[in-house]
């Protein structure tokens, strides 16, 4: 049994999901129905996507939390604590609740599995379970870790799916095809469970469609059955208009920069409209408008003083859609990037993107064993700007120490080096 949170998370995060071979799905079905079936106890939003996911839950959450509902959230990575991953309304779960259902977790594993433990996203995702269900919180908002037809989230039945987008991935784990990515992503969709879906790829959209056909699942596609349109940047608010059959919202307020944000945006809409339609919940056009005006996600183009962005584009899409959004909300200035990012991604893809456009590009690795090492990623670089040094601390600092009123510094790449230098600048600062 764990009596700190330090003696509970070292021990966790130690936890692997190759350690045991374990057909998937089965424990964590076990284990919860020895924990009574909380995931039962749950009115659920479940969410899966190469991107966009954060996004689309914390525009969600901003909708429901104005209307007076009270909201689960299960997001991840965390940025400085695993504590952040599952929060009602905003608030983190406590210490105290953590420690609580981690033990049940604790005595549960020991006594029917000999203490052989499952991987740390399954043991997080099992106390969220729990503490969602006992707090009985009106609405659960829940992120898929990895794909989705064996995620460990994936044991529900929610009101409604969203698949965000999709990319390449953790082929290893997902397929090396944006068709076999999809059928992952697509297995989170349930049998006459709507299923809403931001996903631009024909390929990926085919499997997608498929599936929901045969699950008797309503399909609304994004440009197809929900259209974003009459898109207007401010400097601090982008407005859209929004409009779905009979439904249309004129001027949207959206808070997070980018196109795609609004993307995004449409996708919690359309998931907010339909569970009105059928009589779920009870919102206002008007909260729709002032909660979407003011919803922001940290580490998501998120711009701090100094003309610094932090940005958690960890593949090409998010690379992609983050230039997107720099060539909007900054097109005079130069852009100075600093990467680094885990080994398990396409960087060749992402880096020429970057290359594109960077006035110089820095890269550098975070403290983590799967970090891709920083001159393995300069290698991939044709910039002429270009360096590398493994330590990020002393990179940054030179990079910040050489800029000019004209340089915008994009710090971006794997979520997990967003949340170290986010902490370290918000010290230095």
């Amino acid at each position: 049994m764990f009596k700190t949170m330090k003696e509970c998370t070292d021990f966790i995060f130690t936890l692997k999901a190759v350690d045991h071979k374990r057909a998937p799905l089965v424990l964590m079905r076990e284990v919860l129905a020895l924990l009574n079936n909380p995931q039962d106890r749950l009115r659920a939003i479940h969410l899966a996507g190469s991107n966009g996911k954060g996004s689309t839950v914390n525009a969600l959450r901003e909708m429901l939390q104005h209307a007076g509902y009270k909201v689960g959230a299960f997001t991840s990575p965390h940025l400085k604590r695993v504590n952040e991953r599952m929060t009602i309304n905003g608030i983190q779960i406590s210490d105290a609740q953590f420690l609580h259902y981690m033990n049940r977790v604790f005595e549960i594993i020991e006594t029917h599995y000999e203490g052989e433990f499952p991987s740390f996203f399954e043991v997080v995702t099992l106390i969220m379970y729990q503490y969602f269900a006992d707090e009985e919180v009106d609405i659960a908002l829940i992120e898929t870790g990895l794909g989705g037809r064996l995620d460990a989230t994936n044991v529900i039945t929610p009101l409604i799916s969203i698949i965000t987008t999709i990319s390449l991935e953790h082929t290893a784990f997902l397929g090396d095809t944006l068709a076999k990515v999809a059928f992952e992503k697509a297995g989170i969709i349930k049998e006459n469970v709507p299923i809403i879906v931001g996903v631009k790829s024909e390929e990926a959209l085919t499997v997608i469609r498929e599936v929901a056909k045969e699950r008797h699942a309503p399909c609304l596609v994004l440009g197809k059955d929900f259209t974003v349109e009459n898109i207007e940047q401010g400097t601090t608010i982008q407005r859209f208009n929004y409009r779905k059959a009979n439904a249309e919202m004129v001027g949207v307020p959206l808070k997070m920069a980018g196109p795609h944000q609004m993307n995004n945006a449409s996708l919690a809409i359309t998931a907010i409209l339909t569970l009105r339609e059928n009589g779920v919940i009870d919102i206002s056009d008007e909260s729709i408008h002032q909660a979407l005006a003011k919803a922001q996600w940290a580490g998501r183009f998120e711009q701090l003083p100094g003309d610094i962005i932090l940005d958690g584009a960890h593949n090409s899409e998010g690379t992609n859609a983050l230039i997107q959004t720099l060539k909007t909300v900054y097109p005079q200035q130069n852009y100075r990037f600093i990467y680094a990012a885990l080994a398990d991604k396409d960087h060749a893809k992402s880096i020429a993107l970057m290359d594109s456009i960077a006035t110089s590009i820095a890269f550098t690795q975070i403290e983590l064993p799967n970090a891709m090492p920083a001159d393995q990623l300069a290698a991939l670089s044709t910039n002429v700007n270009k360096e590398y040094n493994a330590d990020w601390r002393e990179m940054v600092q030179t990079i910040l120490h050489q800029r000019n009123k004209e340089d915008v510094i994009v710090i971006t790449g794997s979520l997990y080096f967003i949340a170290e230098i986010r902490q370290w600048l918000q010290g230095e600062q």
